[in-house]
């Protein structure tokens, strides 16, 4: 019998909590122990109240997943400065970013790829010059994932500001190309920042 891969449903209560702030799962699971307390009769208050201890389990997973990540409004103010900056600043904060994810970082010169990234015996070709294109087709991204091939990379990455169009998008999951943008690209630009005394 083959294993079942399970699967939340993406509209689920537990699902919509997972993505939202850790607090607001801690606030449902006190909200559900003070009601159960306060109206549940006393032989069932215990059971009712236990039924809380979901939530607070979600509040502590999505805590742990979100840890090091900027809050929405963290999130716009770097994203905003990222798109402020020209590219020698922003390619300068990207590398102090992957320099402290513990990266050998390499600028390059190619045209299809910026920066080449090494860890743990990982080669990994990152295209960013792009970042504040308005509109992100594919032939960039098969450029970076020529290049990778051809430079016998295990990754590549396409950093942009705003997301990619549907078959650029399609294109980069295809090939398994890592876009970073939005969270993922604020999370990153956060790690100098957090880093310093």
């Amino acid at each position: 019998m083959p294993a079942m891969k399970f699967k939340m449903a993406e509209n689920s209560l537990f699902a919509i909590l997972l993505r939202s702030r850790w607090w607001v799962s801690f606030l449902v699971g006190a909200v559900w122990a003070l009601l159960a307390a306060a109206l549940v009769p006393t032989p069932y208050k215990m059971v009712a109240i236990l039924g809380s201890l979901p939530f607070w389990a979600l509040g502590f997973v999505a805590f742990v997943r979100q840890y090091d990540q900027p809050t929405p409004r963290q999130q716009q103010a770097l994203l905003a400065d990222a798109a402020s900056k020209n590219w020698q600043e922003f390619a300068d904060h990207l590398q102090r970013a992957w320099v402290v994810e513990g990266y050998e970082v390499q600028r390059s010169k190619d045209t299809a790829y910026d920066f080449v990234l090494q860890r743990n015996g990982q080669t990994t070709l990152v295209a960013a010059k792009r970042w504040k294109a308005a509109t992100h087709g594919v032939e960039p991204l098969r450029a970076l994932h020529a290049a990778m091939q051809s430079q016998q990379a295990q990754v590549c990455a396409y950093v942009c500001l705003v997301p990619l169009q549907d078959t650029a998008q399609r294109f980069a999951d295809e090939q398994h190309i890592a876009v970073l943008s939005g969270l993922t690209l604020a999370t990153l630009l956060q790690k100098p920042l957090m880093a310093q005394p």
